[in-house]
């Protein structure tokens, strides 16, 4: 039987310097692994005391990073490579896609979301809303559009019944986008009085179906982290 790798992340702490910070990059590896159902160590780096923790493992880096088996690597997008590439079937799943469109879903949804959060202008306030709106709603439609494995077994499905971006197994693209539209809610319902629209039907089950998966909720940092981390970055109306 081959050896268990030896896994570390390390990722940002929360304010008080033990649990999981706010971090969708942070998430998205921890998901991976978590799913990939390999051991591995979740580090938090309290980065107030940062320096000293990190200069003799990855100095001039900052987190999340991972050590496989002594080797450190830096890159999130890399890593997720790195990962799909050596945890492999039989022993992992795999969590390459099918469908290569999976992979650019909802893509600018998180840029439409910082500029919303960041405005200062009340002139700019509806406009931007509606930008992320826009980009909701296209991400909606490709949730709902059924995908061509599914027409094949029913070529008459309308709207798709799959769970997550590429079917009904988590893949890679999922792990990137569901923790920013879970910070996408949390934040915008709290400093904005506003969050995804329910009547987005595809993004609601998606998130839903997210919320089932043990990958997802136990790895998602605590909303008042995500609140405390954003309260520097969103721009209050004059």
């Amino acid at each position: 039987m081959v050896d268990e790798p030896k896994i570390e992340l390390f990722v940002k702490s929360s304010e008080d310097g033990e649990s999981i910070g706010a971090n969708p990059f942070s998430q998205r590896l921890a998901m991976i692994l978590m799913f990939k159902g390999c051991t591995f160590t979740l580090n938090t780096v309290d980065m107030k005391r940062a320096p000293d923790v990190l200069k003799d493992l990855a100095p001039g880096t900052q987190p999340p990073f991972l050590i496989y088996n002594n080797e450190v690597k830096t890159d999130v997008n890399k890593i997720e490579e790195f990962l799909e590439e050596t945890l492999t079937p039989p022993r992992y799943p795999s969590m390459t896609p099918k469908y290569k469109e999976c992979t650019t879903a909802g893509n600018d949804v998180f840029q439409k979301f910082s500029a919303y959060i960041k405005n200062q202008s009340a002139a700019h306030e509806d406009n931007l809303q509606k930008n992320l709106l826009r980009s909701l709603l296209k991400l909606d439609l490709y949730l709902k559009n059924p995908l061509p494995h599914e027409l094949a077994a029913d070529p008459k499905m309308a709207i798709s019944k799959r769970k997550f971006l590429d079917g009904d197994n988590l893949t890679l693209p999922d792990c990137n986008l569901l923790p920013k539209l879970h910070i996408i809610n949390v934040v915008c319902r709290h400093y904005r009085k506003f969050e995804i629209p329910k009547d987005l039907q595809g993004v609601s089950c998606y998130l839903q179906h997210a919320e089932e998966l043990k990958a997802f909720k136990y790895t998602c940092p605590n909303p008042r982290e995500i609140i405390l981390f954003y309260r520097d970055v969103v721009r209050k109306m004059p």
